[in-house]
């Protein structure tokens, strides 16, 4: 599968993963699921909503091996 998150938005994605944290221990717990995701699609940078939409915010596409 092609990455499609820029280093742009993965920084972007890794700060909201932080904030959610943050809220999570402010707030509910929940917000611990938006932060995971947030976090686990900036590390792989790849997010499966952009594919579906058809969003490519990373300038070199780079093959992974699977």
């Amino acid at each position: 599968m092609k990455k499609n998150v820029g280093k742009t938005d993965q920084y972007v994605r890794y700060a909201l993963g932080v904030i959610f944290i943050v809220l999570a221990f402010v707030w509910t717990w929940w917000m611990l699921i938006p932060a995971a995701i947030s976090i686990v699609t900036a590390a792989l940078g790849r997010c499966g909503l952009y594919k579906l939409i058809g969003i490519n915010t990373c300038k070199v596409n780079i093959e992974s091996k699977e």
